[in-house]
């Protein structure tokens, strides 16, 4: 049975299957291009699969491109099988929203959130559909001592524009190769959730979890790329920080897309636990200029790769561990740590 089920049978009664124990996740996936990583994905049949955006490549403001685009990810097997056996549940990067590195300004978001939540079979009555600021989520998973709630943030519905460095400065000061054409917004303002989107996400970050993933479509722990990332938006990056902090708030891990390579990244700035992101990218896509990361553990890949969160739930201190596998279903990178570590209050 699927999970996005079993949260709806959570009202009715009070039989609730356990959390899940294999939480995989990836983004950018061309639907013109073959898939066989998710064939290994597959085989480890994963109780929930988080697509991190860029799950097609729009890049249109003809709906019908765009609709058809999905249907051709659709009809691959390999993604018929993995929406038949495993819960998936998705956000958008700047590729199906509509537009490369689009916010606030592309006209079709609204035609485009359609289209977009018809393809990942919404609930006609949801509030994503609804909301007048983006499709913005949370999902909780399991019941008393073993929980998990996903909260997919919008970064794009209402993202003010990017700070943009002009071409002279990004050649005589930047590595070309390495660093994008960005860098981080001067305005104490600038932000890419809006602030209605940040009172739900501060509310969200307070309900009780043991685990609390958040499903970034960007990087977030990273300091700064020249690409996109909550780097180009210190205040947004700033406050979140300094919410989980100040709320202590337990068990805050962070999954994320958009690269098109794959690195472990560990936040300790004056926080009471480390913050742990593993950015998952892509599954047909590959970078090999990959930028600077000074939160970086351990090497990077940029091959194709699928993110990993397998939980223990079995052990009085849940074991975690937290990684990317290859195309062949193997480790390439992991970080293996306990509940407690990440949950100090």
């Amino acid at each position: 049975m699927k999970y996005k089920l079993i949260t709806l049978i959570i009202f009715f009664t009070s039989h609730v299957s356990a959390a899940p124990e294999k939480i995989f996740f990836g983004s950018c996936s061309h639907q013109d291009k073959d898939m066989p990583i998710v064939d290994s994905i597959n085989k480890e049949h994963p109780d929930l699969f988080v697509f991190l955006g860029d799950n097609v490549y729009g890049d249109t403001e003809d709906m019908a491109v765009l609709a058809a685009k999905y249907e051709k990810l659709g009809t691959k097997p390999g993604f018929r099988k993995l929406r038949k056996q495993s819960e998936l549940i998705a956000i958008w990067d700047d590729h199906d929203f509509g537009q490369n590195d689009a916010g606030k300004e592309y006209p079709e978001k609204e035609a485009s959130r359609k289209i977009m939540l018809d393809f990942w079979q919404e609930p006609k009555e949801s509030a994503r559909r609804k909301r007048s600021d983006g499709i913005y989520t949370s999902y909780f998973y399991g019941d008393g001592e073993n929980t998990v709630h996903v909260i997919l943030p919008d970064l794009r519905w209402n993202r003010d524009a990017l700070n943009e460095v002009g071409v002279f400065e990004n050649m005589a000061k930047r590595l070309p190769k390495d660093m994008g054409p960005y860098s981080p917004s001067e305005s104490p303002n600038a932000s890419m959730l809006g602030e209605t989107q940040w009172q739900w996400l501060e509310k969200e970050l307070l309900r009780p979890a043991k685990i609390k993933i958040i499903a970034s479509s960007l990087q977030l722990i990273a300091d700064f790329t020249g690409w996109e990332s909550w780097s180009n938006f210190p205040a947004d990056r700033n406050r979140l920080f300094a919410f989980i902090k100040k709320n202590r708030v337990n068990g805050v891990m962070i999954i994320s897309g958009d690269t098109h390579w794959g690195e472990i990244s560990k936040y300790t700035q004056q926080m009471d636990y480390p913050i742990w992101e593993v950015t998952s990218s892509g599954l047909t896509e590959e970078w090999k200029a990959v930028s600077p990361n000074k939160h970086r553990i351990g090497q990077f890949t940029h091959s194709v790769n699928y993110g990993v969160l397998n939980i223990d739930w079995q052990s009085t201190d849940p074991k975690i561990i937290f990684g990317l596998k290859d195309e062949k279903g193997q480790f390439v990178m992991r970080q293996d740590f306990s509940l407690s570590s990440i949950s100090p209050y």
